[in-house]
């Protein structure tokens, strides 16, 4: 086994010390913190990017100095199987193997998960055996869009939080590029955005992920020739307008507009050559679609005519990659749409890999209750982000939106006919939702159960308690109403039940954190939740300077400076910008 001295230590064996817990520990003496790995793993360029990744975790806990009290090493042995990890003792040492790079990193995780982190040392946990998960789909889409965090933090704050994700077992990054927002593919500021979105999968890759890009199938940028454009009003069996239609959006239907679309995609697409793509996602609605004669209903009719043709661009793009179409919506406006789809997949479904089944508020019936069109994969796309919001928001503006209950009973529901999913995420806010789905797709893992792993990694052993008990408060309160509008704004909530009890358990929690876990962005999201719902209700559910203090401190987490409404917590700044999405 070959050393590789990570962050410029040397290896030392030293006399016995002090455990965290007070006690010397004579069957292991602590060495300097360091990872090997061995001649197998050393030649994947990526292993060692994990191996720092584990260590970087190690040392932000337990300060740059950090010891360990087993030495850890990292290897390769593609016997255990693709993305599957092993953990097992060896002699002084801990050795985590994965199947394969992507194996690795999982075991990495579970390693730092299952140990407990010190004032000076890291000290390896019990867990030993072999893990693979259940799911092969397991993505998350990041949504870079109205200057949330995504959009706006420092590339490398979500490069890390990407990294971080990495370890408890997403094997997927998507992204989009929103088209709606730019005059053009060289509009200087689409290109900053192609560059930021290059670089986010890019650091996915690093580490081993998969990547994949969003397309609505007919959306099109700001200076759309407005005779192409689609129609959204309710008409040809729509009973309602499209949601989300920017009425820029082009009707393929149109002379010369097919030719248009697909000129544009073919644009984008080459964009990622570089960074590279595994899946295309193909979405119909929100903001896409077509109430016209010739395309209604669109999920069944036009999408499918335009989907294929884009789904065959891509594949020569990227002749490896895999194609998911979104079924996002259908039935929504219309009807028939389910339907149509599974008669056209009885003989025409060789140009999709995945179908991604999801609606809010409830998963739709169709694919549970008749199977899903053609037979294929199904993936979800659970919503973390805005449940509870009040339509457009604002999403997160008050801090965590843990709701596990809500996931455990839609994973209940549909899990078992899922192949994995992309929770849907505006930010750093909905961390519990992202971490709870993640334990369903990795081995259909009750939410609590991820719930108190979670607590113990990111914040402490000794809080899991306290914090199991607020997180269920949180979240029967999480609902609030928005009534008038700048300074007068008030934010109401039907619940407020429990509210006092969960700020207090939060903060007797906070009191065993150490100096680390209590400033950790993560913790501050949560007891910032707690404390803004008792100020709300104190407060006829009005803004205070309190809550004012409060919120500019999400608003720096977030860096949501220049967020739009649906995304920025409600400082008096932000209200009064009431910046359009």
């Amino acid at each position: 086994m070959m050393a590789v001295l990570l962050g410029g230590c040397a290896s030392a064996h030293l006399s016995a010390l002090p455990s965290q817990d007070g006690n010397a520990r004579a069957s292991h003496s602590r060495v300097f913190m360091q990872i090997q790995i061995s001649p197998r793993a050393q030649k994947l360029p990526i292993a060692q990017n994990i191996a720092r990744l584990a260590e970087r975790a190690i040392r932000d806990r337990c300060g740059e100095r950090a010891t360990s009290t087993r030495s850890l090493r990292f290897d390769i042995d593609a016997k255990i199987g693709r993305e599957s990890f092993r953990i097992a003792d060896d002699g002084a040492g801990i050795l985590v193997t994965g199947g394969d790079a992507r194996g690795l990193l999982y075991g990495a995780g579970k390693m730092l998960r299952d140990g407990r982190f010190g004032a000076d040392a890291f000290t390896p946990g019990a867990w030993r055996g072999h893990s693979a998960p259940q799911k092969p789909l397991r993505g998350i889409y990041l949504a870079t869009h109205f200057h949330n965090f995504y959009h706006d933090a420092p590339l490398s704050e979500v490069e890390r939080y990407i990294e971080e994700l990495g370890l408890w077992g997403f094997n997927t990054v998507c992204v989009w590029f929103d088209m709606h927002e730019y005059r053009g593919l060289q509009d200087p500021e689409a290109q900053a955005m192609l560059q930021r979105l290059r670089k986010i999968l890019t650091a996915a890759k690093r580490i081993g992920l998969d990547t994949a890009l969003t397309v609505i199938a007919n959306e099109a940028y700001a200076d759309s020739p407005r005779e192409l454009r689609a129609q959204w009003l309710p008409q040809n069996g729509y009973h309602a307008e499209l949601q989300g239609h920017y009425h820029v959006e082009i009707c393929p239907n149109q002379p010369g507009a097919t030719e248009l679309i697909l000129r544009q995609r073919e644009a984008v697409l080459a964009q990622f050559k570089t960074a590279g793509l595994d899946y295309l996602v193909i979405w119909p609605y929100d903001q896409g679609g077509c109430t016209g004669k010739e395309c209604a209903p669109w999920g069944g009719n036009g999408f499918l005519k335009l989907a294929p043709k884009i789904a065959a661009l891509f594949r020569r793009e990227f002749p490896k990659g895999k194609v998911v179409l979104s079924t996002w919506y259908f039935d929504h406006f219309t009807s028939g749409e389910w339907e149509m789809l599974a008669q056209h997949f009885e003989t025409k479904a060789d140009w999709v890999n995945y179908i991604l089944a999801d609606d809010a508020p409830a998963f739709p019936r169709f694919p549970l209750e008749r199977g899903v069109p053609g037979k294929l994969p199904m993936i979800g796309f659970p919503e973390i982000s805005m449940r509870g919001a009040g339509g457009w928001g604002p999403w997160g503006g008050f801090g965590a939106n843990p709701f596990p209950q809500h996931l455990q009973a839609r994973h209940n529901q549909a899990g078992a006919k899922l192949a994995g999913g992309f929770p849907y995420s505006e930010g750093l806010f909905e961390d519990i939702n992202k971490i709870v789905c993640a334990g369903f797709d990795w081995e259909n893992r009750a939410a609590d159960a991820t719930l108190r792993e979670y607590i113990a990694y990111e914040f402490s052993p000794d809080v899991v308690d306290e914090v199991m008990r607020a997180i269920p408060i949180l979240e029967a309160n999480l609902t609030r109403a928005t009534s008038g509008e700048g300074a007068s704004t008030r934010f109401v909530m039907p619940s407020v039940a429990g509210a006092r009890e969960a700020d207090a358990l939060l903060e007797k929690a906070q009191g065993k954190l150490s100096p680390r876990a209590k400033t950790a962005w993560r913790w501050r999201v949560l007891r910032l939740r707690a404390a803004l719902d008792v100020e709300l209700s104190q407060n006829e559910f009005a803004l205070t300077s309190r809550t004012e203090e409060m919120l500019r401190e999400l608003t720096q987490i977030y860096h949501a400076q220049n967020a739009a409404a649906p995304v920025a917590p409600p400082t008096q700044d932000a209200l009064r910008a009431n910046r359009p999405v």
